[in-house]
């Protein structure tokens, strides 16, 4: 198999429902660069509709997509997987690091820094660049320069590497593996093997590790997420793995709808919280709910989406190389926009799917932008043999 055109999809959707949870997260409770005026309870349990399950998705169907890279660059003449995968992915973190974010920074600054901040991007800018950490507030200094949403790339590229190792000294290692795994999870192993390890990993690790993303220190997440890379890896080619996803997607689909809608009472209806906390039991159960959820819903979108005859379109090739470059600019545009907009005054009804829709548009101008300019495209993942399209 070159190709899997199902699973193309699955992660240009994931990618850009990426805009809609980050604009959304301008207007929740929850901790943020920049913050609505207007920012309340009401839009999380939308946002707890994709919060358990969203980042694992884009991990494992970024091992699958390894996977494959893997074995074509092996069957090619050119070679060098890792150097290419470097080079794709350590270039934008570097340049995203130095450049895009940092109007993340900055505004974030803008807003939260006691008196404000005064003195300009471009004096920001050069703080930046100089590892200023004095930006402090309640005795929390943000820490400079930052990757922010880049995160996920740094991750991606260690996971890879993880990955790689065996896959370039011990192919056969990696067979077995992957073969062991295909017969525990050519039934409904495929939803309860995943679930268990989700489950443990939380059940140990979530109350004693914060959620960082700094990479040396996010051990409940690296618990969560390499499992997710690893085993998207593993089963990148194992039809009886897929074709499990296929029949447990209705199982898997209730399955995350009970689970979507314990969370959402936990958290919002059964009146416990930081001055009335649960039972010792409930927080544990509650965190069995959130693995069942996280996995369920994985199973139910890829076992749907393999339903569907997908097929290489002009529309599917172009979001494909649009996917990367859109990531590295989403969030800072909408940052950039969300604080800019806050004289107008506008509610979030209105505010809301206008901030998407530009997000959406500028991003896509921006990709456009990217691949005509030979010297762009590698700071944003294109392959920069390509002349201008």
């Amino acid at each position: 198999m070159e190709r899997r055109y199902d699973v193309d999809w699955v992660r240009i959707a994931a990618f850009a429902w990426l805009v809609l949870y980050h604009t959304g997260m301008y207007y929740v409770s929850w901790g943020w660069h920049v913050k609505s005026p207007f920012a309340n309870e009401a839009l999380e349990p939308f946002m707890l509709l994709s919060s358990p399950w969203r980042l694992s998705l884009l991990f494992f169907v970024s091992g699958v997509a390894t996977a494959f890279l893997f074995r074509k660059t092996q069957r090619s003449a050119e070679g060098g997987f890792l150097r290419a995968r470097s080079w794709r992915l350590l270039v934008p973190l570097l340049f995203g690091m130095l450049v895009v974010v940092t109007p993340q920074a900055y505004y974030e600054v803008v807003e939260k820094l006691p008196g404000g901040y005064r003195d300009g991007y471009l004096a920001f800018w050069a703080r930046y660049l100089q590892s200023d950490n004095t930006f402090c507030r309640d005795g929390e200094c943000l820490r400079l320069p930052t990757w922010n949403h880049l995160w996920f790339v740094a991750y991606l590229w260690v996971y890879t590497v993880v990955v790689w190792v065996p896959l370039r000294f011990a192919p056969g290692t990696i067979e077995r593996v992957g073969a062991w795994w295909e017969r525990r999870l050519s039934g409904p192993g495929v939803l309860l093997w995943p679930i268990a390890l989700l489950a443990a990993a939380r059940l140990a690790l979530v109350g004693r590790f914060e959620s960082t993303h700094a990479l040396v220190d996010d051990w409940y997440n690296h618990a969560q997420y390499l499992p997710m890379f690893l085993l998207g890896a593993l089963i990148a080619t194992r039809e009886g793995v897929w074709d499990a996803l296929q029949r447990m997607r209705w199982p898997a689909l209730a399955s995350a709808a009970i689970g979507y809608g314990l969370i959402v009472w936990y958290f919002y209806g059964s009146g416990y919280g930081d001055e009335n906390p649960p039972p010792d039991a409930l927080r544990m159960a509650q965190r069995v709910v959130w693995a069942v959820f996280q996995w369920s819903a994985i199973v139910a979108i890829f076992g749907f989406a393999r339903g569907i005859r997908f097929a290489d379109t002009p529309a599917l090739r172009y979001l494909r190389d649009a996917v990367f470059p859109i990531y590295i600019l989403h969030q800072t545009i909408i940052v950039v926009l969300a604080h800019n907009a806050k004289p107008l005054g506008l509610r979030p009804m209105i505010e809301g799917p206008l901030l998407v829709l530009s997000t959406f548009a500028l991003c896509f101008l921006g990709f456009e932008i990217v691949r005509r300019v030979r010297w762009l495209r590698p700071l944003f993942g294109l392959k920069r043999a390509t002349a201008a399209p």
